[in-house]
């Protein structure tokens, strides 16, 4: 199964790629999709980046399915507003191409991927790195996108056994603790 991961963000959004058979996750591919090149005032047309910079993403690789980061309420209501269409635009991207998405919190991430779910963006870069036998650390949006990809091979696996002994519902079944399947 090839899962891709994305890490929404409206100034960067990070993208990791990994491919997961029998237990075992190898590394296929991550980057950031950047919006900065433009004015913060053309948000319509930062949307459009991210869009199709993830429509790009999935064209290349052809994942079978994706995570993406459930949004976190700030201080900032605006900011929060603004990474909420940015991971909308993210989500609409996934679907309109065809892909399931799953969606998982930034501790159900650090959880899974680093032991503690108050791990730091360093901690996760250097166990995403261990876990996918990387040369050096990913960017830190890259290796969340791809802690995401990680998380979700965990998920699938747990449930996947689950499923073998139960009937689940779609619904229910990709629920991690709080998490989302579509």
């Amino acid at each position: 199964m090839r899962i891709l991961g994305i890490d929404p963000g409206l100034l960067t959004t990070g993208f990791g790629v990994v491919d997961h058979h029998g237990g075992e996750l190898s590394y296929v591919a991550s980057g950031t999709i950047s919006t900065q090149h433009l004015d913060s005032r053309l948000l319509p047309q930062r949307l459009k980046v991210i869009f199709d910079g993830i429509s790009e993403v999935v064209q290349r690789y052809q994942p079978d399915v994706s995570a993406c980061e459930i949004v976190f309420v700030n201080v900032d209501p605006q900011a929060t507003l603004k990474l909420g269409q940015a991971r909308g635009a993210c989500l609409t991207a996934l679907v309109v191409n065809g892909l399931a998405v799953s969606e998982y919190t930034a501790l159900q991430l650090k959880k899974a991927v680093v032991g503690y779910g108050k791990a730091t963006k360093p901690q996760v870069q250097e166990m995403v790195k261990r876990l996918l036998q990387l040369p050096g650390l990913p960017g830190k949006d890259a290796a969340d996108a791809l802690g995401l990809a990680i998380t979700h091979a965990q998920v699938s696996r747990s449930t996947q056994a689950i499923a073998r002994v139960t009937d689940l519902n779609a619904r229910v079944s990709a629920a991690y603790k709080a998490g989302r399947s579509y």
